[in-house]
């Protein structure tokens, strides 16, 4: 059973830096897409990035590219999101989720196979 738990979540003032975590278990993650989700109160769950475990390719929502950064340790089974020059828009909860087809195209719809609880993030002005 997959089980993907995220921390990190937190207040930060404009401008400042956030790292998420996602703990991944439950199966080899070698082969799957790892993604971080976000999703404002009142709005759609929206993709920010995403990460070909097994070769390390990362893809990013327009909004983030530049400022976030994802990645994989392979040793800890663990999913980073680094977050800088955040902005009050980022405000929002992070889902972390997981997927073993690798298929961009469902992203953009939120669809990937197993997610997380969630973290929230608040970004001050």
């Amino acid at each position: 059973q997959v089980q993907l738990v995220e921390s990190g979540g937190g207040l930060v003032q404009a401008g400042g830096s956030l790292r998420l975590s996602c703990a991944a278990s439950g199966r080899t993650f070698s082969s799957y897409a790892m993604g971080w989700f976000r999703q404002a109160l009142g709005k759609e769950r929206e993709f920010v990035a995403a990460i070909r475990w097994s070769v390390g390719t990362t893809y990013y929502a327009d909004s983030v590219k530049g400022r976030f950064t994802i990645s994989r340790d392979d040793a800890e089974n663990t999913v980073y999101l680094q977050m800088n020059s955040l902005k009050p828009e980022d405000t929002a909860v992070y889902y972390c989720a997981a997927d073993p087809v690798f298929r961009p195209s469902a992203w953009h719809g939120g669809r990937m196979d197993y997610w997380g609880k969630g973290t929230l993030v608040t970004v001050s002005s």
